[in-house]
């Protein structure tokens, strides 16, 4: 195995294990929290894989905010609660752990009419012993306003876990109008992590035709690199280049946002939004190349 730095990006490469179109390609994978084994899966593939993770998750500075919020839901339980990502619930139980009330907090969750945006939600949920009660429709907002429809939540009170620092106003207005009592949780923010010459140098390669592949993970990492790209005059040079790379998306969410951009997607998983169902997405359409 080879580690190497080229364009100011990490690159690994070695040799493939597994017969796979992804031989010999170069995969850019915006991926940072389980970077190592996303990037692992395209390696032992025979891919050429340039680690840019573009941001990173921590947990929510405003510590009081959040503890206050799990006080109140353990003493006086909301109706419902709306999950939107498996890494809330894992925040939530980290911060009720350091405040002693992780016991508390899972008994008070399990008495609880829980509803999860996609599968995320109810691994996490598995890890405490407990499961989903209800399914969005679709792994989005959207979907969660689908299942919400079939409920009567008039003067119910309704917990929203939210996804970063998003306040995600559609779901909030909607739940206002059909006369729910709203109360929200934002256990965890995303910061930069890459530097942003180092992404910056990235787009230059991008723009270069040298990347073939290239897949977003979560929102925030299309949002830093644009935003990078904007505060650098390269605005252009980005759009080219993700025109002439195969863009992957792990989801709907993400799928949804980089159209909203007018980014092409290629590759998406059809009903599974992990990084397995993405990467074996990403082979069959490149098999069909072949």
């Amino acid at each position: 195995m080879n580690l190497y730095k080229q364009s100011g990006c990490h690159i690994m490469t070695v040799k493939a294990t597994i017969s796979s179109s992804l031989n010999g390609r170069t995969v850019a994978l915006a991926e940072s929290r389980q970077l190592d084994v996303l990037a692992d899966l395209f390696e032992r593939r025979g891919a050429t894989v340039i680690r840019l993770p573009l941001v990173t998750i921590l947990d929510s500075p405003d510590r009081d905010a959040v503890e206050a919020w799990l006080r109140k839901f353990i003493g006086d339980p909301p109706d419902y609660l709306v999950i939107l990502t498996g890494e809330g619930v894992r925040r939530l139980a980290g911060f009720a752990r350091r405040a002693g009330c992780r016991d508390a907090f899972v008994e008070a969750l399990a008495r609880v009419t829980k509803i999860c945006r996609g599968p995320k939600p109810g691994r996490a949920l598995k890890e405490l012993g407990l499961k989903p009660d209800l399914q969005g429709r679709q792994p989005t907002t959207a979907g969660i306003i689908a299942t919400l429809e079939d409920l009567s939540i008039k003067d119910s009170l309704v917990a929203v876990q939210l996804y970063g620092e998003d306040p995600n106003l559609l779901l909030m207005n909607y739940l206002q109008q059909r006369g729910a009592r709203v109360t929200a949780v934002a256990p965890y923010v995303y910061s930069p992590d890459t530097d942003a010459e180092r992404i910056g140098e990235f787009i230059d390669k991008l723009h270069s035709g040298t990347v073939d592949i290239i897949a977003f993970t979560s929102q925030p990492q299309f949002n830093r690199l644009l935003k990078i790209a904007v505060d650098g005059n390269k605005q252009e040079r980005l759009f080219d280049g993700l025109n002439r790379t195969l863009v992957a998306a792990v989801g709907p969410v993400v799928r949804q946002q980089l159209a909203e951009h007018d980014v092409r997607v290629d590759v998406s998983p059809a009903d599974s939004y992990f990084m397995k169902p993405m990467l074996r997405a990403i082979e069959q359409y490149l098999d069909k190349d072949v």
